[in-house]
């Protein structure tokens, strides 16, 4: 699926000197190349006059790979591999696992927001502070976010509207941070980043937590940042995960395959919790709920990869664990020939039962969020998790069929999300296991 750039790249030359900027802006807003950004500079632009302006914005042929589990959820007697939680260095010290260092980067986001709730059991959200004269450009900016979003996420947009516009507007404008991201390294323009533009983006990141936000779109990631208690961690890793593929292409174990994950799609459940909210008279922990946001990202991350086999192998890049492949009786060059034979089918049959559990695991949370930001949760949960029908549906050839559902399914999906989302929270305290050490 396509999907459209929201920043105008610049020359392989200014790659080199910083980030250029959107050259314009819809409906006559322009902004100027700016070289040390700081909070006046979001303002300091003019509207060229005799034309109407548009959006500046190139076209792209991948997808968001982005909305994150303590535990593998495997039971006793799979085949798949389960995550250790400590393994043995070659110089015999013991390593902390990927598992682990999710899990204690949960517990950090859920002890923030734990702290913001109180005893009032609702989230300390800070009221508006805006410069004056600013308003209405920090609600272009905000609507610019609504419009991409329902471009590129029509379902998930939907469910948005459900939300308090306080609320909808925060995710639209972490949705488009996000996909801004992706984009530095899936984009057309992906051969011409290097790992110091990356630097730079976390450095603008940095300036947008700050209050110094380098463009329209910073601006109201900036003013949402501000508003919830959203930290910025989780922002940091999924650019880490952009790093990784700059220089990664193959993943030897499914240790390293959850960190790639969690770096480029179960941040984006971190990152969202503080904003849906969780439901005041729920009886789960707020680090279970942090868990089952992560578990969707992460089966959300696994679906893309299964689906994107073929797409993947021809840029060179396998995303599936060497050491499974090879148990399988699979190697790189049978991922490249594109063939589907028994061997494939079954080492496909066990990668999707490891992605639906990862979705079991979603759900156990999903009915703890706030009412009111249930339904897009259910909706992207429940056609994401039709993808891996569809895999199974092509005979499990994702070499030269994409698996996709279909519109008639999409819309019939959506008023079993909505029922969903009518289900109350828990009765019973949902709790999350620390990985065994």
């Amino acid at each position: 699926m396509s999907v459209t750039l929201l920043w105008v790249v610049p020359s392989q030359s200014d790659f080199s000197n910083g980030f250029g900027l959107l050259d314009s802006f819809r409906h006559g807003i322009h902004l100027k190349k700016i070289e040390s950004p700081d909070r006046s500079m979001l303002f300091n632009f003019r509207g060229k006059k005799g034309r109407k302006q548009t959006w500046n914005t190139f076209s792209f042929g991948t997808d968001l790979r982005h909305l994150s589990l303590g535990g593998s959820g495997l039971e006793s007697g799979s085949n798949l591999a389960v995550i250790p939680s400590a393994v043995a260095s070659p110089a015999g010290e013991m390593a902390v696992s990927s598992e682990e260092k999710v899990y204690n980067v949960v517990l950090k986001q859920a002890a923030l927001v734990k702290r913001q709730l109180g005893s009032s059991g609702a989230l300390d959200v800070k009221p508006d502070i805006v410069v004056p004269g600013t308003l209405g450009l920090l609600d272009e900016a905000y609507e610019r976010c609504g419009e991409v979003c329902a471009e590129y996420a029509k379902t998930f947009y939907l469910g948005t509207l459900l939300m308090t516009p306080e609320r909808r507007r925060a995710i639209w404008a972490i949705y488009v941070w996000c996909r801004r991201t992706d984009e530095l390294v899936d984009g057309p323009n992906a051969s011409h980043i290097t790992p110091s533009a990356l630097d730079r983006w976390e450095a603008r990141l940095e300036d947008l937590f700050n209050g110094r936000p380098f463009d329209m779109l910073d601006a109201a990631l900036s003013h949402t940042v501000a508003k919830y208690p959203v930290d910025i961690q989780p922002f940091q890793d999924m650019i880490e995960g952009m790093r990784m593929d700059l220089k990664k292409s193959r993943y030897k174990n499914f240790d390293e395959l959850y960190l790639y994950c969690y770096y480029v799609a179960g941040t984006v459940g971190l990152m969202s919790v503080p904003v849906m909210g969780i439901a005041p008279d729920s009886q789960a922990t707020t680090e279970s709920v942090y868990n089952a946001a992560l578990a969707l990202g992460i089966a959300n991350q696994l679906t893309n990869i299964l689906r994107d086999v073929g797409e993947d192998a021809r840029r060179g890049r396998i995303y599936l664990p060497q050491d499974e492949l090879a148990q399988g009786g699979l190697s790189d060059d049978d991922i490249f020939a594109g063939k589907v034979t028994d061997k494939w089918r079954n080492f496909m049959k066990k990668q999707i039962k490891r992605a639906r559990m990862f979705f079991d695991e979603a759900e156990k949370g999903v009915t703890e969020l706030s009412s009111a930001s249930r339904w897009p949760v259910w909706a992207s949960l429940l056609l994401y998790r039709q993808i891996l029908d569809e895999i199974e549906a092509n005979d499990y050839n994702n070499f030269t069929r994409r698996a996709y559902v279909s519109k008639a399914k999409k819309i019939a999906a959506l008023p079993v999300a909505y029922a969903r989302s009518l289900i109350g929270t828990s009765r019973t305290t949902l709790s999350m296991s620390q990985p065994e050490k």
